[in-house]
């Protein structure tokens, strides 16, 4: 049980943390079949303080800036945490977005100090160099010939240098955190150091780790789930954090089969992914092996109707749960729609999916499924201290989603006018249409700018219908508008919807027919005023932010290229 009422700031808390486990494994790294590294908390401690030394004696100070543009590695945890205890407000940036996309961010915040691996180094310093002039720049993992500029090599800090932890009150920045999607404005949520104090307090009760439990880090961490959940509260209970520097499915299972996972959080592309590698391995049994296995899932799931019991799980269903290691208790999952199908397949497996819904302007969850009982159709109970309100609801009570409580942003950076648009009166206006029932659970329905309005005055919900078409074999992806908002006709009447659809590639003819079938079918099943008009195939990658939500702007962007009569194929 976490108890951060009397600590003033995280860097203070990852301190205490250091001290209390110090001859614990804080850190692993692995690459592919091989270990690249391993820290215990006194290590990290002493890399941490090297690394937070070696900013001071550059002139850094509390309250300085300190961006991080870096794959999941040891480095951006131990950077991060000598960072913070310097007296860092820290900027995770996406290292996955392009290098301009990275350089706008970067020129909005003017970090003090850039913590950067060599490829994204080596393509920012290409864009305009001007915005570096006053930033220290300090590159890891540089070639021995790499052209570094200005930039300093992680290795080449001083050693020896005296460090000086620096406080830092409940109410600093901590972070500032860009929100999804990089088109227009940039928004930077200031997030401080109760924001994320109150959430790690609230969750680390709710899901505890214990010595010895293990967090497989997949999503990157400048992320907020993985901020919190595979960098915070891991090392703030003393748990391990293990990082694979190659996330290729091949090597996913061996790392969680050699290390002894205990907690990862995904994100619903890779729980799908997942599920389909257990079902094919599954079909491959003789018929006899698949009823027995079926029959213990439905056991298992009787059994543990109230509240999870992983030891009778992984007694029940040893071999699969052997597949993920053997030590698999809890897989967070959100950052987008999870499909309650999938959600209830891994609950009948005995590896429950911890739901959650949050926003970047508001720490990691707002609303989280505490398990007592499992439920998939539902993304959970507001968390303790977090208010919930449904302003605007309609005949059905769904209305936009306002929140306020602890986790709450500050503001967005340098952003007056869109601070006062989210922020009412100390309440957050989320832009979510959601619903809660009987018990006090939230469904989600959808985004309010997403919302379509039917010529029978009817609103339709594009995440709603999605939901719907869920399941659908050898479909690699796909996504619900309103045919009018990505060809503006300039009235608002004969609206349709449509689906775009991208088939798994290297398909048949005859099998991607089959998919449009399976849409066909299941959109037949549909409400007359949800019911699609028609549907797009394409080929290419959805856009995606770093948590795997499909970026419906840039998406509706590259439709308009094409022209609506001939793109559109009626269902």
């Amino acid at each position: 049980m976490l108890d951060l009422g009397k600590l003033s700031s995280l860097g203070e808390a990852l301190r205490d943390a250091v001290i209390t486990y110090k001859s614990r494994t804080a850190l692993i790294e692995a690459d592919r079949h091989r270990e690249n590294a391993r820290y215990t908390f006194s290590e990290l401690r002493a890399l941490a303080e090297r690394f937070a030394a070696g900013l001071q004696v550059h002139g850094f100070v509390a309250g300085d800036r300190c961006a991080i543009v870096m794959q999941n590695q040891s480095k951006w945890l131990i950077g991060a945490t000598g960072a913070l205890w310097a007296g860092a407000v820290l900027v995770p940036i996406d290292y996955k977005l392009t290098a301009p996309e990275q350089h706008a961010l970067l020129a909005h915040c003017r970090p003090r100090v850039l913590l950067a691996e060599w490829p994204a180094w080596d393509k920012l310093q290409r864009e305009d160099p001007t915005i570096f002039e006053r930033t220290l720049v300090v590159v890891t993992e540089a070639p021995e010939d790499a052209r570094l500029g200005r930039a300093l090599r992680y290795e080449d800090l001083p050693s020896g240098a005296a460090f000086h932890f620096r406080e830092r009150a409940r109410e600093d920045t901590a972070c500032i955190v860009y929100s999804s999607g990089t088109g227009g404005t940039p928004k930077g949520c200031m997030l401080s150091h109760r924001n994320y104090l109150a959430q790690a307090e609230v969750l680390g009760g709710m899901y505890p780790m214990d010595e010895g439990d293990r967090y497989f880090s997949i999503l990157p961490t400048n992320h907020a789930i993985d901020f919190m959940c595979g960098f915070l509260l891991p090392l703030l209970m003393g748990g391990a954090v293990v990082h694979q520097r190659t996330l290729r499915p091949a090597y996913l299972a061996s790392t969680m089969q050699r290390y002894g996972i205990t907690h990862m959080a995904l994100v619903p592309t890779i729980l799908k992914t997942l599920e389909r590698k257990i079902k094919d391995k599954i079909a491959e049994l003789p018929k006899w092996q698949r009823f027995v296995l079926d029959g213990l899932m439905d056991i298992n799931e009787f059994a543990t109707r109230r509240e999870p019991d992983h030891k009778l799980s992984r007694t029940l269903l040893k071999p699969i749960h052997d597949y993920f290691g053997g030590k698999l208790r809890l897989m967070f999952c959100g950052g987008a729609f999870v499909e309650r199908a999938t959600a209830e397949y891994f609950n009948r497996l005995g590896i429950p999916v911890v739901i959650g819904y949050g926003l970047t302007e508001a720490g990691t969850v707002l609303t989280v499924n505490d398990l007592k009982p499992f439920r998939g159709d539902s993304v959970g109970k507001p968390v303790a201290g977090t208010e919930l309100e449904l302003r605007d609801a309609d005949e059905h009570g769904v209305g936009e989603v306002w929140v306020r409580g602890p986790t709450v942003m500050q503001g967005y950076l340098d952003a007056p006018e869109l601070t006062r648009e989210a922020l009412v009166g100390g309440w957050l206006r989320t832009g979510d249409l959601g619903k809660v029932d009987a018990s006090g659970h939230l469904r989600l329905l959808g985004r309010s700018k997403n919302m379509i309005v039917t010529e029978g005055g009817k609103n339709v919900y594009p995440e709603d219908i999605e939901a719907a078409l869920g399941g659908v074999d050898d479909c690699e992806e796909y996504c619900v508008f309103a045919a009018n908002y990505i060809w503006p006709t300039g009235k608002l009447t004969d609206e349709q919807l449509i689906v775009v659809v991208r088939p798994k590639s290297g398909l048949g003819e005859a099998e991607r027919l089959a998919v449009l079938d399976a849409f066909r079918h299941k959109n037949r099943k549909l409400a007359d005023y949800k019911r699609l008009h028609g549907y797009v195939l394409w080929d290419s990658e959805f856009p995606r932010t770093a948590s795997q939500k499909v970026r419906r702007d840039p998406l509706a962007k590259e439709l308009r290229r094409l022209d609506r009569q001939t793109a559109i194929r009626e269902f």
